[in-house]
Protein backbone atom coordinates (compact mmCIF):
# COMPACT_ATOMS: atom_id res chain seq x y z
CA UNK A 1 0.00 0.00 0.00
CA UNK A 2 2.65 2.74 0.84
CA UNK A 3 4.47 1.95 -2.64
CA UNK A 4 1.81 2.57 -4.34
CA UNK A 5 0.73 5.49 -2.89
CA UNK A 6 4.33 6.14 -3.35
CA UNK A 7 4.61 5.85 -6.85
CA UNK A 8 0.61 7.92 -6.74
CA UNK A 9 2.56 10.52 -5.22
CA UNK A 10 5.19 10.31 -7.99
CA UNK A 11 2.51 10.54 -11.12
CA UNK A 12 1.04 13.44 -9.34
CA UNK A 13 4.49 15.45 -8.96
CA UNK A 14 5.66 14.83 -12.87
CA UNK A 15 2.11 15.51 -13.86
CA UNK A 16 2.72 19.27 -11.92
CA UNK A 17 6.21 19.65 -13.54
CA UNK A 18 4.93 19.02 -16.87
CA UNK A 19 2.11 21.92 -16.05
CA UNK A 20 4.80 24.52 -14.76
CA UNK A 21 7.32 23.72 -17.44
CA UNK A 22 4.10 24.16 -20.05
CA UNK A 23 3.45 27.21 -18.23
CA UNK A 24 6.33 28.61 -18.27
CA UNK A 25 7.07 28.43 -21.98
CA UNK A 26 4.00 30.64 -22.61
CA UNK A 27 4.63 33.00 -20.19
CA UNK A 28 8.12 33.08 -21.55
CA UNK A 29 8.65 32.09 -25.22
CA UNK A 30 5.16 32.19 -26.30
CA UNK A 31 4.35 34.98 -24.06
CA UNK A 32 2.27 36.82 -27.06
CA UNK A 33 0.02 34.25 -27.60
CA UNK A 34 -1.37 35.35 -24.26
CA UNK A 35 -1.24 38.59 -25.06
CA UNK A 36 -3.26 38.28 -28.30
CA UNK A 37 -6.06 36.35 -26.68
CA UNK A 38 -6.25 38.78 -23.81
CA UNK A 39 -6.69 41.47 -26.44
CA UNK A 40 -9.41 39.40 -28.64
CA UNK A 41 -7.06 39.29 -31.62
CA UNK A 42 -6.58 34.90 -30.87
CA UNK A 43 -9.69 32.68 -29.86
CA UNK A 44 -9.54 30.76 -27.12
CA UNK A 45 -9.99 27.55 -29.55
CA UNK A 46 -6.64 28.82 -31.51
CA UNK A 47 -4.88 29.53 -28.39
CA UNK A 48 -5.32 25.88 -27.29
CA UNK A 49 -4.61 24.37 -30.41
CA UNK A 50 -0.98 25.82 -30.53
CA UNK A 51 -0.69 24.25 -27.12
CA UNK A 52 -1.30 20.88 -28.11
CA UNK A 53 0.97 21.75 -30.96
CA UNK A 54 3.78 22.71 -28.73
CA UNK A 55 3.33 19.36 -26.63
CA UNK A 56 3.21 17.53 -29.56
CA UNK A 57 6.75 18.77 -30.35
CA UNK A 58 8.19 19.45 -27.07
CA UNK A 59 6.89 16.54 -24.37
CA UNK A 60 7.37 13.03 -24.75
CA UNK A 61 4.04 12.20 -23.90
CA UNK A 62 1.52 9.06 -25.19
CA UNK A 63 -1.56 10.59 -26.96
CA UNK A 64 -3.35 10.14 -23.37
CA UNK A 65 -1.25 11.63 -21.53
CA UNK A 66 -0.93 14.86 -23.99
CA UNK A 67 -4.70 15.22 -23.55
CA UNK A 68 -4.37 14.90 -19.92
CA UNK A 69 -1.76 17.70 -19.97
CA UNK A 70 -3.59 20.19 -22.58
CA UNK A 71 -6.73 19.69 -19.86
CA UNK A 72 -5.04 21.24 -17.05
CA UNK A 73 -3.25 23.85 -19.42
CA UNK A 74 -6.35 24.48 -20.12
CA UNK A 75 -7.62 24.44 -16.71
CA UNK A 76 -4.60 26.98 -15.08
CA UNK A 77 -4.71 29.79 -18.16
CA UNK A 78 -8.45 29.88 -18.26
CA UNK A 79 -8.84 29.85 -14.04
CA UNK A 80 -6.65 30.82 -11.93
CA UNK A 81 -4.44 27.51 -10.95
CA UNK A 82 -4.84 25.95 -7.51
CA UNK A 83 -6.93 28.98 -6.40
CA UNK A 84 -9.41 28.46 -8.43
CA UNK A 85 -11.94 26.74 -6.38
CA UNK A 86 -11.48 29.70 -4.05
CA UNK A 87 -12.74 31.57 -6.68
CA UNK A 88 -15.49 29.61 -7.70
CA UNK A 89 -16.96 29.61 -3.97
CA UNK A 90 -19.55 31.82 -3.48
CA UNK A 91 -19.07 31.81 0.40
CA UNK A 92 -15.23 32.89 -0.19
CA UNK A 93 -14.88 37.00 -0.14
CA UNK A 94 -11.05 37.61 -0.20
CA UNK A 95 -8.28 35.58 -1.03
CA UNK A 96 -5.03 36.51 0.84
CA UNK A 97 -1.74 34.64 -0.36
CA UNK A 98 0.43 35.67 2.01
CA UNK A 99 3.49 32.97 1.07
CA UNK A 100 3.60 29.74 -1.48
CA UNK A 101 2.48 27.66 1.45
CA UNK A 102 0.14 30.20 3.52
CA UNK A 103 -3.17 31.33 1.78
CA UNK A 104 -6.12 32.31 3.61
CA UNK A 105 -9.73 33.68 2.75
CA UNK A 106 -12.04 35.27 4.11
CA UNK A 107 -15.16 32.96 3.74
CA UNK A 108 -18.72 34.61 5.31
CA UNK A 109 -17.47 37.12 7.48
CA UNK A 110 -14.41 34.98 9.09
CA UNK A 111 -10.95 34.14 8.13
CA UNK A 112 -9.28 31.25 7.53
CA UNK A 113 -6.88 28.93 6.25
CA UNK A 114 -7.85 28.31 2.60
CA UNK A 115 -6.95 24.82 2.82
CA UNK A 116 -4.63 24.94 -0.32
CA UNK A 117 -0.88 25.94 -1.44
CA UNK A 118 1.49 26.33 -4.28
CA UNK A 119 3.82 23.31 -4.07
CA UNK A 120 7.26 25.24 -3.72
CA UNK A 121 7.78 29.23 -4.12
CA UNK A 122 8.83 28.88 -7.73
CA UNK A 123 5.26 27.35 -8.98
CA UNK A 124 4.17 30.44 -6.53
CA UNK A 125 6.21 33.06 -8.64
CA UNK A 126 5.31 31.21 -12.09
CA UNK A 127 1.73 32.11 -10.89
CA UNK A 128 2.39 35.53 -10.00
CA UNK A 129 4.59 35.87 -13.74
CA UNK A 130 1.02 34.38 -15.61
CA UNK A 131 -1.34 36.60 -13.83
CA UNK A 132 0.58 39.83 -14.84
CA UNK A 133 0.93 38.55 -18.04
CA UNK A 134 -2.56 37.37 -18.34
CA UNK A 135 -3.99 40.65 -17.14
CA UNK A 136 -1.33 43.29 -19.06
CA UNK A 137 0.22 43.92 -15.44
CA UNK A 138 4.07 44.91 -15.88
CA UNK A 139 5.97 43.97 -12.49
CA UNK A 140 8.99 45.39 -12.81
CA UNK A 141 11.04 47.07 -10.42
CA UNK A 142 9.52 50.51 -11.09
CA UNK A 143 6.12 48.71 -10.74
CA UNK A 144 7.05 46.40 -7.70
CA UNK A 145 2.98 47.60 -6.13
CA UNK A 146 0.03 46.72 -8.70
CA UNK A 147 -3.48 46.69 -8.63
CA UNK A 148 -6.05 45.46 -11.43
CA UNK A 149 -9.18 44.24 -12.11
CA UNK A 150 -10.11 41.18 -14.01
CA UNK A 151 -13.87 41.71 -15.47
CA UNK A 152 -13.70 38.91 -17.78
CA UNK A 153 -12.85 35.55 -16.84
CA UNK A 154 -15.24 34.25 -14.32
CA UNK A 155 -18.85 34.45 -15.17
CA UNK A 156 -19.97 35.25 -11.21
CA UNK A 157 -17.49 37.79 -10.05
CA UNK A 158 -15.06 40.66 -10.85
CA UNK A 159 -11.37 40.58 -9.32
CA UNK A 160 -9.98 42.99 -8.01
CA UNK A 161 -6.20 42.10 -7.33
CA UNK A 162 -3.70 43.96 -5.39
CA UNK A 163 0.03 42.33 -6.21
CA UNK A 164 3.22 43.73 -3.71
CA UNK A 165 6.18 41.93 -5.21
CA UNK A 166 9.60 41.21 -2.45
CA UNK A 167 11.28 44.43 -3.69
CA UNK A 168 9.16 46.14 -1.16
CA UNK A 169 8.01 43.09 0.86
CA UNK A 170 9.85 42.11 3.89
CA UNK A 171 10.18 38.75 3.29
CA UNK A 172 11.20 37.31 -0.15
CA UNK A 173 7.86 36.01 -1.60
CA UNK A 174 5.16 38.46 -3.30
CA UNK A 175 1.88 39.47 -1.61
CA UNK A 176 -1.09 38.67 -3.44
CA UNK A 177 -4.56 39.89 -2.56
CA UNK A 178 -7.82 39.16 -4.12
CA UNK A 179 -11.48 40.39 -3.52
CA UNK A 180 -14.03 38.91 -5.35
CA UNK A 181 -17.08 41.69 -6.39
CA UNK A 182 -19.87 39.42 -7.53
CA UNK A 183 -21.39 40.84 -10.99
CA UNK A 184 -25.38 40.07 -10.03
CA UNK A 185 -25.26 41.89 -6.74
CA UNK A 186 -28.28 41.77 -4.71
CA UNK A 187 -30.94 44.19 -5.16
CA UNK A 188 -32.72 46.23 -1.88
CA UNK A 189 -35.49 43.50 -1.50
CA UNK A 190 -32.76 40.24 -1.67
CA UNK A 191 -30.64 42.92 1.38
CA UNK A 192 -34.03 43.10 3.16
CA UNK A 193 -34.23 39.27 2.95
CA UNK A 194 -30.54 39.37 4.17
CA UNK A 195 -31.12 41.10 7.38
CA UNK A 196 -29.41 44.20 6.14
CA UNK A 197 -32.90 46.25 7.08
CA UNK A 198 -36.04 45.78 7.39
CA UNK A 199 -38.29 47.32 4.75
CA UNK A 200 -39.82 50.24 6.32
CA UNK A 201 -35.81 51.29 6.43
CA UNK A 202 -35.25 50.16 2.73
CA UNK A 203 -38.05 52.58 1.60
CA UNK A 204 -36.88 55.43 3.85
CA UNK A 205 -33.14 55.23 2.47
CA UNK A 206 -35.23 54.85 -1.34
CA UNK A 207 -36.74 57.62 -0.90
CA UNK A 208 -34.08 59.87 0.46
CA UNK A 209 -31.65 58.44 -1.71
CA UNK A 210 -33.59 60.19 -4.55
CA UNK A 211 -34.29 63.36 -3.09
CA UNK A 212 -31.19 64.85 -1.77
CA UNK A 213 -27.07 63.78 -1.69
CA UNK A 214 -26.25 60.90 0.65
CA UNK A 215 -23.45 59.89 2.25
CA UNK A 216 -22.83 55.74 2.89
CA UNK A 217 -19.89 55.15 5.31
CA UNK A 218 -18.83 52.61 7.77
CA UNK A 219 -15.15 50.22 7.87
CA UNK A 220 -13.96 47.43 5.68
CA UNK A 221 -16.77 44.73 4.05
CA UNK A 222 -19.22 46.39 6.29
CA UNK A 223 -21.31 46.37 3.15
CA UNK A 224 -21.32 50.20 2.30
CA UNK A 225 -20.70 49.56 -1.93
CA UNK A 226 -23.37 46.30 -1.71
CA UNK A 227 -25.69 49.26 -0.38
CA UNK A 228 -25.06 51.80 -3.03
CA UNK A 229 -25.17 49.41 -5.78
CA UNK A 230 -28.85 48.46 -4.58
CA UNK A 231 -29.59 52.15 -4.14
CA UNK A 232 -28.58 53.53 -7.38
CA UNK A 233 -30.77 50.61 -9.36
CA UNK A 234 -33.52 52.47 -7.57
CA UNK A 235 -33.30 55.64 -9.62
CA UNK A 236 -35.93 56.57 -12.38
CA UNK A 237 -35.23 55.05 -15.82
CA UNK A 238 -35.50 59.09 -17.10
CA UNK A 239 -32.44 60.37 -14.80
CA UNK A 240 -29.05 60.59 -16.58
CA UNK A 241 -26.66 58.96 -13.91
CA UNK A 242 -22.73 58.72 -13.78
CA UNK A 243 -20.33 56.47 -11.63
CA UNK A 244 -16.92 57.15 -11.01
CA UNK A 245 -14.47 54.85 -9.18
CA UNK A 246 -11.10 53.28 -8.58
CA UNK A 247 -12.17 49.61 -9.06
CA UNK A 248 -15.12 48.71 -11.36
CA UNK A 249 -17.39 47.31 -8.59
CA UNK A 250 -20.15 49.22 -9.27
CA UNK A 251 -21.78 48.17 -12.29
CA UNK A 252 -25.81 47.77 -13.28
CA UNK A 253 -28.12 45.23 -14.04
CA UNK A 254 -31.18 47.36 -15.50
CA UNK A 255 -31.04 51.08 -15.58
CA UNK A 256 -30.74 52.26 -19.56
CA UNK A 257 -29.30 55.51 -18.95
CA UNK A 258 -26.06 54.70 -16.56
CA UNK A 259 -22.37 55.65 -17.57
CA UNK A 260 -19.32 54.40 -16.00
CA UNK A 261 -15.60 55.73 -15.70
CA UNK A 262 -12.62 54.33 -13.89
CA UNK A 263 -9.16 55.54 -12.85
CA UNK A 264 -6.39 54.67 -14.44
CA UNK A 265 -3.17 54.97 -12.47
CA UNK A 266 0.48 55.74 -14.12
CA UNK A 267 3.42 53.82 -13.51
CA UNK A 268 7.00 54.24 -13.43
CA UNK A 269 6.98 52.97 -17.54
CA UNK A 270 3.91 53.92 -18.42
CA UNK A 271 2.88 58.09 -17.62
CA UNK A 272 -0.86 57.79 -19.20
CA UNK A 273 -2.62 58.77 -15.77
CA UNK A 274 -5.96 59.59 -14.82
CA UNK A 275 -7.25 59.22 -11.44
CA UNK A 276 -10.88 59.46 -9.44
CA UNK A 277 -9.80 63.99 -9.12
CA UNK A 278 -9.65 63.50 -13.25
CA UNK A 279 -12.40 61.83 -13.72
CA UNK A 280 -14.71 63.35 -11.38
CA UNK A 281 -13.74 67.33 -13.29
CA UNK A 282 -14.78 65.36 -16.00
CA UNK A 283 -17.84 64.40 -15.31
CA UNK A 284 -19.24 67.35 -13.64
CA UNK A 285 -18.73 68.42 -17.59
CA UNK A 286 -21.32 66.12 -18.50
CA UNK A 287 -25.06 66.40 -18.56
CA UNK A 288 -26.34 64.24 -15.42
CA UNK A 289 -28.82 64.39 -13.15
CA UNK A 290 -27.10 61.96 -10.86
CA UNK A 291 -22.75 62.05 -9.65
CA UNK A 292 -21.84 58.94 -7.69
CA UNK A 293 -18.37 58.49 -6.68
CA UNK A 294 -17.96 54.74 -5.42
CA UNK A 295 -15.38 55.42 -2.90
CA UNK A 296 -14.30 58.24 -1.80
CA UNK A 297 -10.08 58.32 -1.05
CA UNK A 298 -8.72 61.54 -1.89
CA UNK A 299 -8.74 65.00 -3.51
CA UNK A 300 -12.06 63.98 -5.92
CA UNK A 301 -13.85 65.11 -2.65
CA UNK A 302 -13.72 68.52 -3.19
CA UNK A 303 -15.58 68.40 -6.36
CA UNK A 304 -17.78 65.74 -4.95
CA UNK A 305 -18.47 68.64 -2.74
CA UNK A 306 -18.58 71.53 -4.58
CA UNK A 307 -21.10 69.28 -6.96
CA UNK A 308 -23.87 68.35 -4.13
CA UNK A 309 -23.29 72.41 -3.20
CA UNK A 310 -24.86 73.45 -6.13
CA UNK A 311 -27.76 71.30 -6.15
CA UNK A 312 -26.35 68.26 -7.66
CA UNK A 313 -27.44 64.53 -6.31
CA UNK A 314 -24.56 62.91 -5.28
CA UNK A 315 -23.84 59.45 -3.70
CA UNK A 316 -20.35 57.91 -2.41
CA UNK A 317 -18.63 55.55 0.26
CA UNK A 318 -16.34 56.90 2.82
CA UNK A 319 -14.37 54.52 5.00
CA UNK A 320 -14.93 56.13 8.49
CA UNK A 321 -15.39 54.36 12.25
CA UNK A 322 -18.42 56.02 13.11
CA UNK A 323 -21.49 58.10 11.51
CA UNK A 324 -19.79 61.38 13.33
CA UNK A 325 -16.61 60.89 11.85
CA UNK A 326 -17.37 60.24 8.13
CA UNK A 327 -18.27 64.13 7.62
CA UNK A 328 -14.76 65.14 8.79
CA UNK A 329 -12.68 62.33 6.91
CA UNK A 330 -14.69 63.79 3.43
CA UNK A 331 -14.01 67.22 4.55
CA UNK A 332 -10.02 66.17 5.27
CA UNK A 333 -10.00 65.07 1.75
CA UNK A 334 -11.43 67.79 0.34
CA UNK A 335 -8.69 70.17 2.15
CA UNK A 336 -5.96 68.14 -0.26
CA UNK A 337 -6.39 70.99 -2.81
CA UNK A 338 -9.11 73.53 -1.65
CA UNK A 339 -8.42 76.83 -1.04
CA UNK A 340 -11.56 76.88 1.59
CA UNK A 341 -10.83 76.90 5.33
CA UNK A 342 -12.22 73.95 7.12
CA UNK A 343 -15.89 75.57 8.48
CA UNK A 344 -16.37 76.85 5.15
CA UNK A 345 -16.31 73.30 3.97
CA UNK A 346 -18.25 71.43 6.96
CA UNK A 347 -20.81 74.23 6.21
CA UNK A 348 -20.84 72.66 2.66
CA UNK A 349 -21.30 69.24 3.78
CA UNK A 350 -25.04 70.17 4.94
CA UNK A 351 -25.94 69.26 1.48
CA UNK A 352 -25.87 65.88 2.25
CA UNK A 353 -28.89 65.42 3.54
CA UNK A 354 -28.57 61.46 4.47
CA UNK A 355 -25.55 60.28 6.45
CA UNK A 356 -26.06 55.94 6.80
CA UNK A 357 -23.45 54.41 9.00
CA UNK A 358 -22.78 50.45 8.07
CA UNK A 359 -21.69 47.96 10.35
CA UNK A 360 -21.36 44.19 9.71
CA UNK A 361 -23.23 43.86 6.95
CA UNK A 362 -26.43 45.89 8.09
CA UNK A 363 -27.73 49.52 8.22
CA UNK A 364 -26.62 50.45 11.32
CA UNK A 365 -27.59 54.05 11.96
CA UNK A 366 -29.32 56.71 9.58
CA UNK A 367 -29.01 60.71 9.82
CA UNK A 368 -30.50 63.27 8.45
CA UNK A 369 -28.51 66.40 8.33
CA UNK A 370 -30.26 69.83 9.62
CA UNK A 371 -27.77 72.60 8.96
CA UNK A 372 -24.49 73.94 9.77
CA UNK A 373 -24.60 75.49 13.33
CA UNK A 374 -23.25 78.86 13.00
CA UNK A 375 -22.92 79.14 17.14
CA UNK A 376 -21.38 75.43 17.48
CA UNK A 377 -19.50 75.88 14.01
CA UNK A 378 -20.17 72.34 13.70
CA UNK A 379 -23.07 70.18 11.56
CA UNK A 380 -26.70 69.06 13.21
CA UNK A 381 -27.34 65.70 12.68
CA UNK A 382 -30.60 63.96 13.68
CA UNK A 383 -31.03 60.12 14.30
CA UNK A 384 -33.70 58.85 12.42
CA UNK A 385 -33.13 55.38 12.53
Amino acid sequence: MERRNNKTEKEQQKRENLLQQLVDDFSTQKQHLLMQMKKGQLTKELFLSEAAAHIQTYFRLEHEGQTRLLEEFEQYIFGYSRLSFLIDDKTVSDIRVVGYNNIRVKRKGRRMAAGVCFSSPKEYRQFIDYIATRNQVNISNLNAIQRFTDNESHPDFILRFTLSMPLVNTYNEPYLCIRKVPKTFPQMKELIEQNMMDRETAELLIERFRQGSTLICGGNSSGKTTLLNALKETLPDDMAVLVTQQADELTTLFHPDMMFLHSLPGTGEQQVNYDLEHISIAGLTMDVDFFIIGEVKGAEALYLLNAAYTGQLCAATIHAPSADRAPDKLVDYAMYESRYSRDELMRMMDCFQTLIFMEHYRVKEIFACRGWSAKQRNLMYERIF
